[in-house]
């Protein structure tokens, strides 16, 4: 269908939360919008709340400047946006608002992708024990209690947890990596309603990391449901019912070193093999279970440092673990003879940021990531490819 005929139909269905989402995975305020269609940013806001309807010209020019397809606004049969809480992200402080957006709007369109291929392919139902912690209370077990719930609900068996990523999955949650343009944003997480999303970081390489971050965002979904995200209380307690969902206090304590002569380092990396933990998390779980002194703590934590192991410890895994919900259900349609240009003509979504969203690790996508100089900056990059260039810098609406 010619683009004209397409805008002029969705400009009838015009879904201004779609609008929104665009936007914001273009990494754009309401004003940089209305800069690049030469519309003033109460045109643009009306028509993200719903008071206005675009003409399908209008469609058509959203559509271009954003790089999406106009069928993109059309109307959804759920509202992911309305249906989705608020974000847990781990550094508020040096994550920009824009950048929050654009990883939240993501995280949505992954649920919304998922939506899409459950009209195919059955998946789990989501299965997340409910267990809301108070965060006024510091010393409360609530997050040990909560991870020794969620052991015993799920039916892990004693000693180290098994493939992290599978496990959520196989209960019903969407694990997935965001793209390299956003690797600056940790990981995250949220509650769609529909389904529980766990999104993780395209660039930290490290399984035993990455095992604790997956562990982290679940304590989240676990007992922050109703609780401001953000706060440093709220992500003490998702580290604490990761260190025990990971490294069970009764498993594990006697195991751990009561001081760091000898060969406590040597006992240290086996361990972490044995439990799929990184040594810094051994270290602060030998400390928070009285194992370690707080001197001794530190001074392993300097030599930790002195040997540049803060970010790159030495392991023998190399390979992260990887979700398979998503990748799995594109290949078994595959091989019914449904190819993805079909499933992606249903989603309504740059074919590219589709192949990202379904793959198993970020590379085999269609996204290109940036050199590292960019990464590090501030910037937020639209993750909808090509637009004209338009400075972003100036103070939004």
């Amino acid at each position: 269908m010619p683009t004209a005929d397409r805008a002029a139909e969705v400009a009838a269905f015009f879904d201004g939360a779609r609008l929104t989402m665009a936007r914001h995975l273009a990494g754009l305020r309401k004003s940089d919008l209305a800069a690049l269609i030469e519309k003033s940013p109460t045109a643009v806001g009306g028509w993200e709340s719903g008071a206005k309807r675009p003409t399908a010209a209008t469609v058509a020019q959203l559509a271009l400047s954003l790089a999406v397809e106009p069928g993109f606004f059309a109307i959804r049969p759920d509202d992911i946006a309305a249906l989705s809480t608020t974000p847990h992200f781990r550094s508020l402080r040096s994550t920009s608002q824009l950048a929050r957006d654009q990883a939240y709007a993501y995280g949505q369109l992954a649920v919304d992708i998922a939506g899409s291929l459950e009209r195919h392919v059955e998946f789990p139902e989501p299965n997340v024990p409910n267990f809301p912690v108070t965060v006024t209370s510091p010393d409360d077990d609530g997050p040990e209690r909560a991870a020794r719930l969620v052991r015993e609900q799920w039916g892990m068996e004693d000693g180290p947890a098994g493939h992290l990523v599978r496990l959520l999955e196989n209960h019903g949650l969407l694990v997935v990596f965001s793209p390299p343009q956003a690797a600056t944003v940790d990981a995250y997480s949220f509650d769609s309603r529909l389904r529980p999303v766990v999104i993780l970081n395209p660039i930290k390489r490290d399984y035993y990391r990455q095992r604790f971050d997956v562990a982290h965002e679940l304590g989240h979904l676990v007992m922050h449901g109703d609780a401001e995200p953000g706060g440093r209380a709220v992500e003490d307690q998702a580290h604490r019912f990761a260190a025990e969902l990971l490294m069970p206090a009764e498993q594990i304590r006697d195991h751990l070193p009561m001081s760091m002569g000898g060969n406590a380092w040597r006992s240290l990396a086996r361990l972490k093999e044995q439990w799929g933990v990184s040594i810094q998390a051994l270290l602060y779980r030998a400390r928070w279970l009285g194992r370690l002194s707080d001197v001794s703590y530190r001074n392993a934590m300097t030599t930790i440092s002195t040997r540049g192991w803060r970010r790159d410890e030495p392991g023998l895994i190399t390979v992260i673990e990887q979700p398979s919900l998503l990748p799995r259900a594109v290949e078994l349609l595959a091989q019914e003879g449904i190819e993805d240009t079909i499933l992606i003509e249903q989603c309504r979504v740059p074919p590219d940021l589709f192949r990202v969203v379904t793959s198993r690790t970020p590379e085999s996508g269609g996204l290109h990531a940036l050199p590292t100089t960019q990464r590090a900056g501030s910037r937020v990059v639209s993750l909808l490819g090509q637009r004209p260039h338009i400075e972003v810098g100036h103070p939004g609406v």
